[in-house]
């Protein structure tokens, strides 16, 4: 049977915006439970790695001992870009499940698409959509403010 954690990265993705940082937030998990969650800090720590999807693989690694996060499934907010994507690969991560598709800065579907080229590490499966019009809503309502 199919559980979403997306709620939990959503709930991470709200928690940035309220630090003002663009909305997104991230979770993994292992065998039903959450083994991480994270999100964007990148204004916060002046460091623009500190995505939501860097965080919460580091800290999925650190509770797992392990560099691979085979048999997990990472939830995220907004398609990964290229430099994300980059990492669950090289995580080794089994399934990348996201909200909101980003045609501008995606590197899963749109751009780069990491996880086509030959020289990826790993290639999860990828679900996309979940919770998409949430996620989206999240992203317009922090943008437009900035406006």
């Amino acid at each position: 049977m199919f559980r979403s954690f997306m709620p939990v990265a959503l709930e991470e993705a709200e928690a940035a915006a309220r630090r003002g940082e663009v909305p997104v937030g991230a979770c993994v998990t292992r065998g039903g439970s959450v083994i991480a969650r994270a999100g964007n800090r990148c204004r916060e720590w002046s460091d623009p790695t500190a995505h939501a999807e860097m965080l919460v693989l580091r800290a999925a690694c650190e509770a797992l001992g392990s560099e691979r996060l085979e048999g997990c499934t990472l939830w995220v907010t907004l398609e990964p870009c290229a430099m994300c994507a980059g990492a669950i690969a090289h995580a080794r991560v089994t399934r990348l499940c996201f909200g909101a598709p980003d045609p501008k800065s995606g590197g899963v579907l749109h751009g780069a698409r990491v996880f086509e080229h030959p020289q990826a590490h790993g290639a999860p499966e990828v679900i996309e959509g979940l919770e998409a019009a949430r996620a989206a809503e999240l992203l317009r309502v922090f943008f437009a403010a900035r406006r």
